[in-house]
């Protein structure tokens, strides 16, 4: 783990099924089964970026996951919506809808450094998010090390061009 929280989590208080980002799960009491989940939609396997390939907890034990930097916990009611950056979603209740969308206009997605799609997440159920995903963390220390060209803006397009320029 990295900075971040570590959370114990009662799967039968969450309907028995929790999906989290694939690098998340750290221990679970008897009683509980680890698997992979595929997202379907082709949209969300092609542009959902740490959310393609999830974890899949099932059971009715107590499992200890993992998500970095500050945490925040969001109970969301039928039909209720929320946008976020794709590697920030670090858990949520199998009731809960994932999509991919698109996050702007070209001029945000060009230069707005927070990248081209956001996870949309529809209740009812609970979603967990976190500030600092591994990638964020690992691009960020690598921008600041020696020999490196600095930040290019880890999730706008630009940078990513200039990965693919410079040969990254």
């Amino acid at each position: 783990p990295y900075p971040g929280h570590i959370l114990a989590l009662k799967l039968s208080d969450f309907g028995g099924r929790l999906i989290c980002q694939k690098d998340s799960f750290l221990a679970a009491a008897k009683g509980v089964s680890l698997g992979i989940l595929f997202q379907k939609r082709i949209m969300t396997g092609l542009f959902g970026g740490e959310g393609f390939i999830m974890q899949k907890l099932e059971g009715d034990g107590i499992v200890f996951v993992h998500m970095g930097g500050c945490l925040i916990r969001k109970d969301l009611v039928a039909g209720e919506s929320i946008h976020v950056d794709t590697g920030c979603v670090a858990a949520f209740t199998d009731s809960v809808g994932f999509d991919v969308i698109r996050a702007g206009s070209i001029k945000s997605m060009i230069f707005g450094g927070e990248g081209v799609f956001f996870a949309n997440l529809t209740g009812p159920g609970t979603v967990w998010m976190q500030s600092l995903p591994f990638s964020r963390l690992a691009g960020r220390m690598m921008a600041s090390m020696p020999g490196t060209m600095g930040a290019k803006g880890e999730g706008s397009v630009l940078g990513q061009l200039g990965n693919l320029l410079d040969g990254n």
